[in-house]
């Protein structure tokens, strides 16, 4: 599933917000003063110096990042998207290094040891990508500012008087941002670094469904419409009136400035080529973005032939499973007899949400088993909200934050629900909520004694790896007792084992968009309208979906090597909670902790 948190992280990460101009000689400042600081300052102490000027250089160029961190002061404002700050934040991303490179890293202890070591990783990479103008591509169907704001409105708290006069002064400034995307993504068009034409088609109306006739209907406003105890009736009833009259006179007029590029310049004038490699330097680009979202130094056609292998084993596997329902016809009629048959699906959607959840609510009291640690986090179970349902994938997870008093959700699609089988729910819930994403994200958020940019960030190889590996533990947990449900799991798996194959085809190996589908079609019993979906998810986001089957096949390894080294002393519980222990990392780090792990078990 895509994670709503891989999105932000790509965003808005270590060394990749957008420069706040007026504010860039004050960090150059710090940053001299601890390469100046050597010899007077301990490292482990300018160490420490730097990770917080960095984050705070991240939450100051990326206010939105900083909201959903539930990070304060910075709810009033946009990440500045202007063209000199693009160029700045371009020249200035490693500027880090610098210092980096005069504490000497043979003092530091182990654990500073190792966020040095992904400190320096971090920003060698995105200094790399910067030779890419991924700031052109502003809007996909999955995010950009139509959908964007609305989600960051809807975190934001509403309880006093200030929170939701913080929300009219944000709502203010967001003409600006539409204005500035707009300008980038005219700059787009001239050098042709647009999303594929095909996967835009729905756009143009999450557009609209952003500023409905009736202000107050629109998710842009919803705070309004839920003010806290804490305002009274008439202080509610001014804000909202605030709110609605810079909606209709600044806000609405900006996203139909929007709508009309995006129909009248955008859509007809985006490329039809769908390979990254199609686009200017698309080569050095997908591999970029491979080696980064992987974190591995894979080739795309090693992973391609990694994911041709995992999907023949995985239907051997599914053969097996068809057996055991009594089904009697081959397995393409079976996928077929699972996408269409009515007992599969729900009715209505509160059916659906209500199943997610009894799911969760089985889940949670047999965490105990497989885990000692639990984050105190809690979690919700919500409906992907209506303006982005139909083109968005079955899925995703929004993590909480401590320090906002948010809870983490887990969304749901409800939108075509004869497209929502329950044979998926189980595996779905697994992923997205416990012991996956919201696990997972909460154990690193709460691991106070790591830097923030390890607690906040993440390796996606590491994160959706965690994720799907969460689904294979649905027996450990009570879950999978139906042969249909199981077959879920095995869907989802080979889910995944088909990214490997159609994202490297599509984007290195010459397949057409319509290959891609039929290969999905062919091996996996998923319905149409979510194969679609993906497959155009895997176009506009190329390489990030590779990294779930290569993470979960790490996870996989490291257990089995560690119970066949320990043996009688392997506990799955302290595996998992090594794991986990040290936040997301890449897949390299994490198979070093686990085999220093088990040498210290043997001992």
């Amino acid at each position: 599933m895509r994670s709503k948190f891989r999105l932000m992280v790509g965003a808005f990460g270590l060394g990749a917000g957008l420069l706040v101009m007026s504010r860039a000689d004050e960090f150059d400042g710090q940053f001299k003063a601890i390469t100046e600081a050597k010899g007077r300052t301990p490292d482990a102490e300018r160490l420490q110096t730097l990770f917080k000027v960095e984050w705070a250089y991240t939450l100051s160029a990326s206010p939105e990042f900083a909201t959903y961190v539930g990070s304060p002061g910075y709810d009033t404002k946009w990440t500045d998207l202007s063209v000199a700050a693009v160029v700045e934040r371009k020249r200035l991303t490693g500027r880090p290094l610098a210092a980096l490179a005069t504490i000497d890293r043979a003092t530091l202890s182990a654990v500073d040891r190792v966020s040095y070591d992904l400190f320096k990783r971090q920003l060698e990479e995105a200094v790399e990508g910067t030779r890419f103008p991924t700031e052109l591509a502003q809007i996909t169907q999955l995010n950009g500012v139509h959908q964007d704001a609305a989600q960051l409105f809807g975190v934001m708290p509403t309880a006093t008087v200030g929170q939701l006069e913080t929300q009219v002064t944000r709502l203010r400034a967001l003409p600006a941002q539409v204005d500035q995307v707009i300008a980038l993504m005219t700059d787009g068009l001239a050098r042709g670094v647009t999303p594929p034409q095909v996967t835009l088609r729905d756009v143009p109306q999450q557009v609209l469904n952003q500023i409905a006739d009736d202000p107050l209907q629109s998710p842009l406003l919803g705070g309004f419409n839920r003010p806290g105890p804490g305002v009274s009736g008439e202080e509610a009833a001014r804000l909202r009136a605030e709110a609605v009259q810079v909606y209709t006179t600044q806000v609405k007029p900006a996203f139909t400035r929007l709508h009309t590029f995006l129909t009248e310049k955008y859509l007809p004038g985006a490329r039809t080529a769908i390979a990254a490699s199609a686009l200017p330097d698309g080569k050095a680009w997908y591999a970029w973005r491979v080696k980064t979202e992987t974190s591995t130094e894979l080739t795309p056609q090693q992973i391609h032939d990694i994911g041709l292998s995992e999907v023949k084993r995985i239907r051997a596997e599914m053969e097996r499973v068809k057996a055991e329902t009594g089904f009697k016809g081959k397995l393409p009629e079976f996928f077929e007899y699972l996408r269409t048959d009515p007992k599969f699906f729900y009715t209505e959607k509160d059916d659906l949400l209500r199943g997610y959840r009894d799911i969760a609510k089985r889940i949670d009291p047999q965490l105990m088993k497989l885990f000692r640690t639990l984050p105190r986090t809690t979690y919700g179970v919500l409906p992907v909200p209506p303006y982005a349902e139909k083109s968005q994938t079955t899925a995703y997870y929004y993590p909480g934050s401590p320090e906002a008093g948010r809870p983490g959700n887990f969304f749901a699609n409800t939108y075509a629900l004869n497209t929502r089988p329950k044979w998926e729910m189980e595996a779905l819930t697994l992923h997205e909520a416990v012991p996956g994403h919201h696990l997972q994200i909460s154990i690193a958020q709460e691991l106070g004694s790591l830097p923030d940019f390890r607690r906040r960030g993440g390796y996606t190889a590491f994160v959706e790896g965690w994720g799907l590996y969460s689904e294979s533990l649905g027996e450990e947990l009570g879950l999978y007792t139906d042969p249909y449900s199981k077959f879920g799991q095995l869907t989802y798996e080979m889910w995944r084992a088909i990214r490997l194959v159609v994202d490297t085809g599509m984007h290195a190996l010459g397949w057409s968009r319509e290959q891609a589908i039929q290969f999905f079609k062919d091996n996996a019993s998923k319905t149409e309208h979510d194969i679609v979906v993906e497959i155009d998810r895997y176009i506009v986001w190329p390489g990030q979906a590779l990294a779930y089957k290569l993470g979960e096949l790490k996870i996989k390894e490291l257990r089995v090597y560690a119970t066949q080294e320990l043996g009688v002393k392997f506990d799955v519980r302290e595996f998992h909670d090594e794991v986990l222990r040290h936040g997301a990392v890449p897949l390299s780090v994490l198979d070093g902790n686990i085999r220093e792990w088990v040498a210290t078990r043997k001992r």
